[in-house]
Parts: structure tokens; sequence; C-alpha cells
């Protein structure tokens, strides 16, 4: 597994488990099988996972895994477990919130993981017409000096508000943000910023909930109601880019190349978001190991120049999505944000 230091001594897999799909919400999950997922994927040089206070339940498996591995493994290995969780304070308490709030939600995440210090925080901030944004990364960054957190990041920020970011003087190693070959908002600015600031980007969503993967290929388009919520969140940009036939040219020529590499489309469409300047890691979403060997291949998996102009061809007809890193989303009574969920700690 590739690894990459995105500040200094701080050092991650270039490909993150991500543990959206072990929130509840998504089936039963059953503890002890989830963590020795976990210790797999670790053992194989996935070391960095990827959570949040607002996936239910998820903190506290990764806090239960990292005291397995420090028993089976050792003190050692245990320390280069990354974990990244998020701090996401609900649409409902924006108006209000305050440091003691910020504190205790931080203070829940370092008890749930079983960590003094959290490694890194990614915050997420809902409307920026709440105007506390800024002062509660001043709070994070409090929290920060007094020893409790160790790196702050953001997710989804668009560029103006990062450099809001930087001219606070709030210390920001990294984004995660929404960017595949579907969703190529972040080369607008963003790539260029991070860039230019130093700080990492991780992409989540390289497979579109699903949709960039052997199972759509020659499939008819579906209709509404899809089955989950992210399938019908990346429908949407499907929608926006050029439509279904598009779309299948895309996964048509993904799959050339996929067999190719001996692969899957999914692996192809995620290795060639790890191969995107600027852009650190990649967050693959896994309930389970049932396919650690792909996610593994991500980062092995070299793509030539003609792999890419294939893909770059497959893309010529395609729309240049709205906005800035997740602006579609912003938009609460657009189509993009309309299903979206924005109390998730009351869960609702």
């Amino acid at each position: 597994m590739q690894r990459i230091t995105i500040a200094p001594g701080y050092e991650i897999s270039r490909v993150i488990r991500g543990g959206w799909q072990l929130a509840g919400g998504h089936g039963a999950v059953d503890g002890e099988t989830a963590i020795d997922d976990m210790v797999a994927f670790a053992d194989a040089g996935i070391t960095t996972f990827d959570c949040a206070d607002i996936y239910t339940g998820v903190e506290e498996l990764i806090g239960r895994f990292r005291l397995r591995y420090r028993d089976l493994r050792g003190q050692a290995a245990l320390d280069r477990i990354r974990v990244h969780t998020k701090f996401v304070p609900d649409l409902g308490v924006l108006p209000t919130i305050d440091k003691a709030y910020v504190e205790g939600v931080i203070d829940t995440s370092r008890r749930r993981l079983n960590l003094e210090r959290l490694d890194l925080v990614q915050f997420h901030w809902w409307d920026y017409d709440m105007p506390a944004w800024l002062d509660t990364l001043g709070w994070l960054n409090e929290l920060k000096e007094d020893g409790r957190i160790d790196k702050i990041s953001g997710t989804n920020f668009d560029c103006d508000h990062v450099l809001a970011i930087l001219k606070a003087g709030i210390p920001f190693t990294s984004l995660q943000l929404q960017y595949s070959l579907l969703d190529r908002r972040p080369e607008k600015r963003m790539v260029d910023l991070a860039a230019r600031h130093d700080f990492a980007l991780f992409c989540y969503g390289t497979v579109a909930g699903g949709f960039l993967s052997d199972r759509w290929l020659g499939k008819p388009e579906p209709e509404h109601p899809l089955e989950n919520r992210s399938l019908t969140k990346y429908k949407l940009i499907i929608d926006d880019l050029g439509g279904w036939d598009l779309f299948q040219g895309l996964l048509s020529a993904l799959r050339q190349i996929a067999d190719r590499h001996q692969t899957d489309i999914a692996t192809i469409a995620s290795a060639a978001m790890l191969r995107r300047p600027g852009v650190s890691a990649v967050i693959v979403g896994a309930r389970n190991r049932d396919h650690l060997a792909s996610n593994l291949a991500i980062a092995d998996i070299v793509l030539s120049d003609a792999d890419l102009g294939e893909i770059d061809a497959a893309l010529a007809g395609a729309r240049e999505l709205e906005g800035d890193v997740y602006t579609l989303e912003r938009d609460r009574t657009g189509r993009h944000g309309s299903i979206m969920k924005y109390n998730l700690n009351k869960g609702e």
C-alpha cells in the first residue's frame, strides 16, 4: 500500500477505509465481525480509517478495533493507525453553537475512539449564512492547542471559505471533498488552491455510490425512487453531466481499461482519481472485507496515458457541473440539497 506524508510526522495510507456503511441505517452490523474486518484492512496496509460523529456507532467500533489491534499487533503497529473523524454540528444547532457544545462533541469522539488526542478532525458546516462557522474553527483550534486535537481539516468547504480559513490563521491540513470522474468541480479552483497552500485532498464518491461499477454497465436507466439516498444523489450528478447514454459510454471505456488491467470498473475509477494532481488519498466505502483485494489494487494499478486518454474521450461531451465544491448540495431547496439530511445527530 502506498503511503504519503501530509504533514510533518503524519503519514497515512493512500487508500482510506470509509466507515459510513457501518453506520446505523445501513442494516445490522455484527461488531466482532466488523472489528475483525478492520484488523484485516490494517494488516494489509490500509491503516487509515474515516468516520464521523454522525455515523451512528462507528466511532465506538473503531475505538474497540484500536484496543484489539494493540493487543494483537503491539503498540508500534497501533501507532501506524490513523483515525480521521468529522465534526458535523446539526443544522438546528448552528444559530446557537458555542465552545461548550464543540468541546462536548470532541470529548465524546475522544472517548468513543479511545484517543486522548484525535488524529484529524474534519469540520463540516451546513449553512454559510450562519456566521459562527469561523468562530467554531477558532474553538477547534483552541482544542488543538490544549492537546485534544492533532490536525484540523475540513469537509466540503468551497474555495472562498477555505481562503477565509487560511487568512484567519487556522492550521488547515486537508480537505475531504466529493471528487470523481463524474464530479470534476474541484478542478475549477480547489486543486490549484490546495497546491498553493499545501493542504491534502481526500476524495470520496470515487465510485459514485456504486454507479461506477460493472453492476450498471449495459443496464437501462433506473427510475425514481432509487433504492437508497446515495444512488439518488449520484444519479442527479449523472443527469447534470449529460445523461445515461454518456454515462454508459464512460462505463464501456472503463470496462475496456479494466480488462487490460485484469480488474473491475470500480477499481479503475478510484485508481484514476488517486493519480489526479493534488489528491493524497481516496476513501473507499467498505461494509466488510469482501472487496479488500480490489481496494488494495487501487494503489497498485498504473494507468497509462492511453488509459487516461480513453477516459477523457468518453467524457468529451460532458457538461460542466454548476458551482464550486458542494455548491449544488448546499441549496436546500434544490434537486441536490433537498435529499440531504441535516440533523443527523438527532437522526433527522
